[in-house]
């Protein structure tokens, strides 16, 4: 497993295990001890992939707490 992956997978993680859950990119840095611009990419990609949200103070939240989006294609009937 690549490491971005790796990381993607860890920051997931915190936001499941801590509901409400609303951290700056500063804050997922020092959480994860990762550089600044790997860190934003990561984030970047968790939001296009609807598992996270920016609120409008710059902090990132969980979009839902429900049942994540499937990635497998939808079946046809």
């Amino acid at each position: 497993m690549r490491t971005v992956d790796i990381l993607r997978s860890r920051i997931r993680a915190e936001y499941r295990e801590m509901p409400g859950l609303l951290l700056t990119p500063e804050q997922v840095q020092r959480l994860c001890g990762i550089e600044r611009i790997l860190c934003q990419l990561i984030l970047n990609e968790l939001v296009d992939a609807k598992f996270l949200c920016v609120k409008v103070d710059g902090r990132y939240a969980r979009l839902t707490e429900g049942r994540e989006p499937s990635h497998e294609p939808a079946r046809s009937s």
